[in-house]
């Protein structure tokens, strides 16, 4: 069953029953998205001892082009700066041109009784000296391709100006104001364009869940649309996104992430978001605001995997998938869906067409969230570490977040 039909199972036994959903609801639905990637760890291990066996070869994802058989021990030649002795990263991490541009660490933050919100603190990469120095200015940051630009917005969200920040100074060249509030920033392929999503209310507020100590999503989300702006002007218009109403949803059509930001897709053409109850788990749109059919080499991809399609669009990044190996995941051709199975536990961001940076545990490991970054290639055995193990269980303070650019 995938999560989609879970939660409208959940849905419907609720209703039935005529009682609301407790507000905690929503993020255990996530809990279980994000540990579905991972749950099947011990039941593949005993199936991974039963196959030790070396690969000679594994054939690459074809999109109708034939297939391309490479040794399983060949990985590409590609310049790393690894540092597997470090958790978080004091010094530069990259493979080829991807680079951890950033990367933040989530706290709760309690405002009132009943409120907390979920805040940011960041580390930027330096390029002068090449570390990471922590800033509390800013409650998000997205890196532009080429890793001159930051767009960043301030501590209380939704925010009504866009700063973009020269990465080579650490001083913001130049602000945006926007008219609808933002509280998320996504860049385009190419740099050119920024997609801001625009909510009514802070998308990072957490409720006191009902009957615990606990702090969960509030149960409505407050998006509202989106900006698109042309980065090397400021200029762009905001177009609305209204949360969908059903008589028969008991919660009116309106299940969404109190934070489901937009990005663009790849050929900068249209915005998506991710959306739980939705047939196919996502939504396009075109700049105008009217949903349109998943783009032929967009129904693949997954909202909640990071990595997105390979810089040629050839593939996608997918989910857990934990067959051949421990813990590995799928990567889909863009077209076809044709999968693919490549060492990591989670996708990150590509590293030319063919490798991938990915969060995993170590060989033999037991606890999946002691995990680690890596460099994993396609049709090969091996596994780069990159940083040192995170420490804590998933959602446990302290707990890192990467940011990747190309750059």
């Amino acid at each position: 069953m995938n999560v989609e039909e879970l939660v409208r199972d959940a849905l419907r036994e609720q209703a039935a029953e005529q009682s609301p959903a407790r507000p905690g609801f929503a993020d255990r639905v996530l809990a279980f998205r994000r540990r579905r990637r991972t749950r099947r760890i011990a039941a593949a291990a005993v199936a991974t001892a039963a196959v030790l066996a070396v690969a000679v070869g594994v054939p690459m994802l074809d999109s109708g082009r034939g297939t391309d058989v490479r040794p399983a021990d060949v990985v590409p030649k590609t310049e790393v700066n690894a540092h597997p002795d470090q958790s978080p990263p004091r010094e530069l991490i990259s493979a080829g041109n991807t680079r951890l541009a950033a990367y933040f660490v989530p706290k709760t933050v309690r405002k009132t009784a009943d409120t907390a919100v979920h805040e940011r603190t960041y580390w930027l990469l330096d390029q002068k000296t090449g570390r990471y120095e922590k800033t509390t200015k800013w409650s998000w940051v997205a890196v532009a391709p080429g890793m001159k630009t930051a767009a960043v917005l301030e501590q209380d969200l939704p925010a009504s100006r866009i700063g973009l920040l020269d990465l080579t100074t650490g001083k913001v060249a130049r602000w945006i104001p926007v008219d609808h509030p933002v509280g998320g920033l996504a860049f385009s392929r190419d740099g050119r364009k920024l997609v801001a999503t625009t909510y009514g209310e802070n998308p990072d507020l957490l409720v006191k869940t009902e009957g615990s100590d606990d702090w969960g999503q509030a149960w409505t989300s407050s998006r509202t649309g989106f900006h698109v702006l042309d980065v090397a002007s400021g200029k762009g218009a905001w177009t609305e996104v209204k949360l969908a109403g059903d008589s028969d949803d008991p919660m009116g059509g309106t299940f969404l992430n109190t934070r489901q930001d937009f990005a663009l897709t790849d050929d900068g053409r249209h915005v998506w978001s991710g959306h739980p109850m939705g047939d196919i788990g996502k939504q396009f749109y075109d700049f105008t605001g009217k949903e349109v059919p998943a783009p032929a080499g967009d129904k693949h991809l997954s909202w909640y995997v990071d990595a997105g399609k390979s810089p040629d669009g050839r593939l996608v990044a997918g989910d857990f998938a934990g067959e051949k190996w421990k813990t590995s995941s799928w990567v889909l051709d863009a077209t076809t869906g044709k999968k693919t199975e490549v060492h990591g536990q989670q996708l990150l961001a590509w590293v030319g067409n063919t490798s991938l940076i990915a969060w995993d545990i170590a060989k033999g490991g037991k606890n999946e969230f002691h995990q680690r970054l890596v460099l994993v290639t396609i049709g090969s055995d091996k596994v780069v570490p990159l940083s040192g193990f995170r420490k804590g269980n998933d959602g446990d303070a302290g707990r890192w977040e990467p940011v990747f650019a190309e750059g």
